[in-house]
């Protein structure tokens, strides 16, 4: 098998079939034992091995290939590159600062305050909807705030637990991962960056993030599905059977279901309207510090409302050195705006601040695994290798698609969309921009947008996913009545995104034509169930 063809590479260098084992390694480890950190480990461990054993380069020793792994994942190895240091930072303060405010109860009184629009089961679906996706700083928090709060009036107006699983986990992870200000754009954008720099692009992550927004086809109908289905009234279904179940009975769960809850206790009480202050300042400096930080850093020149304009900014700006410090104020504001309007004591900010602190473990480390996987595609020179296989069997035209599928199927098995972001980003961007003719085109910038959203579909679809499970006990409903009544939801989203979106996307077609044809099938669908059948 070590003698099986090779290729060359653009610049003379020999690529062996081996190249392909790091993620191979990582998606198949993934699938069999669901734990993505082992899975990861592991690849990036076979990747140093295979870069120490490549027989054109036998004199670096394996400590050479372990020092230049270290540097690759922290500050470079072609001078000193501080990009992932300022992601780093980043997502601790920006996780800090997410802590506070929602430990202020300053996010909690502005969602009291919208929950007065409740005043019947549409209705209250409706602005449980909204209100996931107005949170669009996090996935977990979107979940752990909207869910709680909207909890009590949800079963005030016989709408099941299902339903409020279903409308609280569509909003938390499309919303954060289409926010330009979430906990997940710092981990987008340095996936993005670090392939832009692998296949020579001169755009950075933040401008390709930009690029690739029209194309999130799942993300955006996902939305807007959960929005028209609150309004129509109707359901299909096992969603159907357990609103019918709810409505009339009055039994918001069903009787077989392990019921978790617990978690409107941690809540900070959001009575007090003054309290609002403290999530409304602090995020409105975040958006303000980040917009002009990069207009600034990107010496940004002509109108201020024009895309054009923007993405030259963004493309110049230093972008995570900008996140980073807007972050880093907006996490001191936050502070400011706890100890004054919220009256918090000191030790209740710092066990806030350690509970943020804690949560950037798991992000963190997913980070540094991605980098290291990315690290061994680079070395290895995997991309080249797979581009060059795919190039003549795979057209243009389908290949988006199945990068959705594939992101889907990989997401659904491991129970984690950050962590097939990080598998397929380094292996499926390259083969996109080799059948772009080595341009950044538009095959290319679809199937950005594809591998995000198909993370998350298969994120939303897995019985193993956190987001999935945390969705269902903050809903205090049970996580596989969650699942078996969302999965014909997502999937018939899926389907809509693929027919309406990624194909006629990859033939030109403009985006937004496909995002309209999309809710167009959304709208008579429900019209269709709404005609032919009581609600």
């Amino acid at each position: 098998m070590w003698q099986l063809p090779s290729i060359i590479s653009d610049d003379g260098k020999v690529v062996w079939w081996y190249s392909v084992i790091p993620p191979l390694i990582a998606i198949t480890l993934a699938v069999i034992t669901t734990r993505l950190f082992l899975s990861l480990g592991v690849a990036v461990g076979a990747g140093i091995i295979l870069s120490w054993l490549r027989p054109e380069d036998p004199s670096k020793s394996f400590v050479y290939e372990v020092v230049w792994f270290a540097r690759a994942v922290t500050i470079g190895n072609d001078g000193i590159d501080l990009f992932n240091i300022w992601v780093i930072l980043f997502v601790l303060f920006m996780m800090s600062m997410i802590s506070v405010v929602i430990a202020s109860g300053g996010i909690a009184s502005a969602i009291t305050i919208l929950s007065h629009f409740a005043r019947g089961p549409r209705s209250t679906q409706f602005i449980t909807g909204l209100m996931g996706t107005l949170i669009f700083i996090g996935d977990y928090s979107n979940a752990m705030l909207v869910g709680p709060t909207m909890r009590p009036i949800t079963d005030r107006y016989k709408v099941s637990r299902e339903k409020l699983a279903y409308i609280v986990d569509s909003t938390s992870a499309p919303i954060a991962g289409l926010a330009f200000v979430s906990t997940w754009i710092g981990y987008e954008v340095v996936l993005f960056n670090s392939v832009a720099v692998n296949i020579g692009l001169e755009s950075d992550g933040y401008s390709m993030f930009f690029d690739a927004l029209p194309f999130r086809f799942y993300c955006i109908l996902t939305i807007l599905f959960v929005l028209i289905n609150s309004v129509s009234g109707q359901d299909f279904g096992p969603m159907r059977r357990a609103q019918l179940r709810s409505r009339n009975t009055g039994d918001v769960s069903a009787a077989d279901a392990k019921v978790m809850g617990g978690i409107a206790t941690e809540i900070a009480d959001g009575q007090n309207r003054i309290q609002i202050l403290s999530s409304v300042i602090p995020l409105t400096l975040l958006f303000s510090l980040i917009l002009g930080g990069l207009w600034i850093d990107g010496n940004g020149s002509g109108p201020i409302y024009s895309l054009t304009s923007w993405r030259d900014a963004l493309s110049d700006a230093n972008n995570v050195k900008v996140l980073a410090s807007a972050a880093l104020t907006s996490f001191v504001a936050a502070i400011i705006c706890g100890l004054v309007f919220s009256k918090m004591s000191l030790p209740a900010i710092w066990k806030a601040v350690k509970g943020g602190l804690t949560g950037t473990l798991l992000p963190l480390g997913i980070i540094l695994c991605a980098w290291g996987i990315k690290a061994s595609c680079d070395n290895l020179l995997t991309g080249e290798y797979i581009a060059s296989i795919l190039s003549d069997v795979v057209s243009p035209l389908w290949f988006p698609a199945l990068v959705f599928i594939v992101a889907s199927l990989t997401s659904f098995a491991t129970g984690t969309s950050w962590g097939t972001m990080a598998i397929l980003i380094p292996t499926a961007i390259p083969v996109a921009f080799l059948l772009d003719n080595n341009t950044y085109g538009i095959t290319t910038i679809i199937c950005l947008g594809a591998v995000l959203d198909g993370a998350i579909f298969g994120d939303h679809c897995s019985p193993i996913s956190d987001t999935t499970i945390l969705s269902a006990i903050v809903s205090s409903c049970d996580p596989m009545h969650h699942v078996r009544t969302q999965m014909p939801y997502a999937l018939t989203v899926a389907v809509i995104a693929l027919m309406c979106g990624y194909l006629p996307a990859a033939s030109s077609l403009p985006s937004w034509i496909g995002i309209l044809c999309g809710v167009g099938v959304i709208i008579l669908l429900f019209a269709f169930l709404s005609r032919f059948r009581s609600p």
